[in-house]
């Protein structure tokens, strides 16, 4: 290698590094209530796959419940007659089914929307291998248009708290008109409580491939918090020889009185309160509220 050669690599390396420095630079400033970052978990290949792989297991909590959490949801919902044989039961952000599966089971007719291809692909084999039929659609459920058609609606562990109030108030008059007369809405969010426990996160750590990543990658973890707003934020820079990409996740916490607020403003009435969608017994203080709400008159 000439000199000419290695000075034109060194001022290339140079440009790179800086180039690194001052995205990451960048994204370590507090950025305004929902800001997004430059990609989506759901958008790419490797980890699509493992969040589903994340949903399926029964090592944690990470992205679904545990199966035995999810069978308690299932028969509490149940056995206090919110859900009955016959209804047409419409499940946002179903994921791989793993509710939806057991609904169906009770006697339901279950719908279910998931924004992730991977998810739904799973979802629509375990129904086929099991011989059940539910109608499970791919798409992002802002973008979903049903009237009058369902006797209940159902999110569950708190993908209300992603979006801004904006978007949250677009999807509950979604959920308004996609319900019947008689409809019920069921749900459940987390509160301030849960933030102080797990805490924001600011850590960096190298793999040689993993969640984010199948090869070698850097991550840098941050957290924000926004406690005027019960708000807060976990971003993700990942560096690696493609470049540098960066995820964010959103999270707006509720107590009972912010989120009974919204529901009265977009036309339901709070019926039924829980710590958790088990049916544990409402007390103020906890990590989660849950609640079945119907149309206002």
């Amino acid at each position: 290698m000439n000199i000419n050669n290695k000075m034109n690599n060194k001022i290339n390396n140079k440009i790179i590094n800086n180039e690194i420095l001052d995205t990451i630079k960048k994204y370590t400033y507090k950025p305004e209530a929902f800001a997004y970052g430059e990609e989506h978990f759901w958008d790419d290949p490797h980890i699509s796959k493992q969040m589903l792989e994340a949903h399926l297991s029964q090592q944690h909590d990470a992205a679904s419940r545990r199966i035995s959490t999810i069978d308690q949801t299932v028969d509490h919902l149940i056995k206090a007659g919110l859900l009955k044989p016959g209804m047409k039961l419409l499940d946002l952000g179903c994921g791989p089914g793993l509710y939806a599966k057991r609904f169906a089971e009770a006697g339901l007719e279950v719908v279910g929307l998931d924004i992730s291809q991977n998810s739904i692909e799973y979802a629509k084999a375990a129904a086929s291998k099991a011989n059940m039929s539910i109608d499970y659609k791919c798409m992002n459920f802002f973008d979903m248009d049903f009237n009058n058609q369902f006797d209940a609606v159902i999110q569950v562990y708190g993908e209300l708290c992603t979006f801004s109030d904006v978007s949250l108030n677009k999807l509950l008059q979604s959920i308004r008109k996609a319900l019947k007369k008689d409809g019920k809405f069921i749900f459940d969010v987390s509160t301030r409580n849960l933030r102080k426990k797990e805490k924001n996160r600011n850590n960096w750590y190298y793999s040689f491939g993993g969640f984010w990543r199948p090869k070698d990658h850097l991550v840098l973890e941050m957290g924000f918090d926004y406690p005027e707003q019960d708000l807060w934020l976990d971003q993700y820079i990942v560096v690696d020889e493609s470049g540098i990409s960066v995820y964010r996740n959103w999270f707006h916490d509720y107590s009972l009185e912010t989120i009974t607020e919204v529901l009265n403003k977009n036309g339901f009435e709070v019926n039924e309160v829980w710590n958790d969608l088990t049916g544990s017994e409402y007390n103020e203080g906890g990590d989660w509220i849950a609640i079945a709400a119907s149309l206002g008159t």
